[in-house]
């Protein structure tokens, strides 16, 4: 890895998003929300996808690919319609290119950002050294609770962190990502409530609402729903797919697509149960939590681990915190 091309790449691509963003903030004035507008901004949307084809860095091409390429490309899709976290009357360009360039929001959702950040920092040294040290000597299933809990542990703070320090620039309180999702009582709680609150958002507006209301005229409420849940889930499971593909370059497996094609299934099955049987889930909702959290690791050690492992993830960041601190005379 060239870290120095890297790094002019990532210039570029500032300048290229800042200068596309604020063509869109400006077209909205003159083209009203619709599909002409949704034409005019077409081609940022398209450039978008192809921002992490120019990086190699592991830990460029996974927030590029997740803020650029998926969030700000649905977000200025539904600016295109004037809906989404974009079309806030009056909203300043300062505030709209943060918002479109961060997985961030802006307002109060009733949540709490946690204060154990810095017991999930400690942690997540903890998890790390340990699954570097001795990874390859434990259990395969072991070696990757350790780093499931790692890269939770990794996307929380990164994500708290870059959002206190655009939150302190703009003046702003910006809402927390995460609501401890491994005290997760079933996976509805999990999914709704708990896991990567800006990207439910953004699929509840762009995929869920839009295929509900289609097609409830059409097959009724609660077949609606169960496709819109399911065509949720296929998205993200694309978009994921998507990623993957940014970090190995290779054809995709579909391992990452059926992992969460069966969560949609299971999800689907968790609400109808809930809603027909009429079990008191809330009588022992906590007890529920280990069952949710098991399910979660064995389904992603069966089918989201092995996409990591062929794209070398883990292999590739260490090396490259290699060449940081030998750069910096650290080593």
């Amino acid at each position: 890895m060239d870290l120095k091309l890297e790094i002019k790449n990532l210039v570029k691509v500032a300048i290229f998003a800042s200068i596309s963003l604020s063509y869109c903030y400006f077209v909205a004035k003159i083209i009203p929300k619709g599909c002409a507008r949704l034409l005019i901004i077409l081609p940022i949307l398209f450039l978008s996808l192809l921002v992490p084809i120019f990086f190699e860095s592991v830990h460029l091409i996974g927030p590029l690919s997740f803020f650029i390429s998926w969030l700000a490309s649905f977000k200025l899709a539904l600016f295109a319609f004037g809906k989404g976290p974009l079309s806030t009357p009056l909203i300043p360009l300062t505030h709209f290119i943060s918002l479109a360039c961060f997985p961030i929001g802006i307002g109060k959702t009733g949540l709490q950002p946690r204060k154990f950040l810095g017991v999930k920092v400690v942690l997540l040294a903890i998890f790390l050294r340990v699954y570097y040290d001795y990874g390859n000597r434990m259990n395969p299933m072991i070696a990757w609770i350790f780093l499931a809990f790692s890269v939770y542990f990794c996307l929380e703070l990164i994500l708290a962190i870059s959002s206190k320090i655009i939150g302190f620039l703009l003046g702003v309180e910006l809402e927390p990502h995460f609501n401890e999702p491994y005290l997760s009582t079933s996976l509805q709680d999990f999914w709704g409530r708990r896991w990567n609150l800006m990207v439910n958002r953004i699929l509840h507006t762009t995929i869920y609402s839009p295929v509900y209301t289609l097609l409830t005229h059409v097959i009724g409420r609660v077949w609606a729903q169960i496709l819109a849940i399911l065509a949720t889930f296929v998205v993200s499971g694309l978009m994921h797919e998507l990623i993957f593909f940014y970090l190995s370059r290779d054809r995709p497996t579909w391992d990452t697509m059926a992992f969460f094609c069966l969560h949609g299934v299971c999800l689907i099955i968790e609400i109808v149960t809930k809603k027909y049987v009429k079990l008191k889930w809330s009588i022992l909702s906590y007890m529920n939590t280990p069952f949710v959290v098991l399910f979660m690791l064995l389904t992603s050690y069966w089918l989201f681990y092995p996409d990591m492992v062929r794209c070398k993830i883990f292999e590739r960041a260490f090396e490259e915190y290699k060449i940081v601190f030998n750069l910096v005379g650290l080593c």
